[in-house]
């Protein structure tokens, strides 16, 4: 977990290093990472606040700085509000998620394939 002030509040280094996955110290890490342990997932989640949504930049930039992990991907942009969302609507990436912290009980999802997901994604596409 980081924020923009402190890039790792708490950094579980040796974790990834044990799921395949060697970082970049000065690579620019999501604001939360959660291994969904039992579906083999990593969440990646970015807050709108500190740098903007998860957009097709940021998508290409998570998914090769976490790609040596081999687990399924997950993007997520956490709003404070769909009120915030709507300014980044146009911005944010297909296949990914959207979380709003005033309705926490829902997600809104960027895709019709699939719903909560890693996504498989071509070796021939990015």
């Amino acid at each position: 977990m980081g924020d923009a002030g402190d890039k790792f509040i708490i950094n579980e280094t040796q974790k990834f290093r044990e799921m395949g996955i060697e970082l970049d110290p000065h690579g620019k890490m999501p604001d939360i990472v959660v291994h969904c342990q039992r579906k083999d997932w990593l969440v990646l989640i970015e807050a709108v606040t500190s740098h903007g949504p998860v957009n097709l930049k940021r998508h290409n930039e998570l998914r090769q700085l976490f790609q040596s992990g081999h687990k399924g991907l997950v993007f997520v942009s956490a709003f404070p509000s769909r009120k915030e969302m709507t300014r980044y609507l146009a911005e944010i990436s297909w296949e990914t998620e959207v979380w709003v912290a005033d309705q926490p009980d829902h997600m809104i999802h960027f895709n019709g394939e699939r719903f909560l997901g890693p996504y498989e994604v071509p070796k021939n596409r990015y």
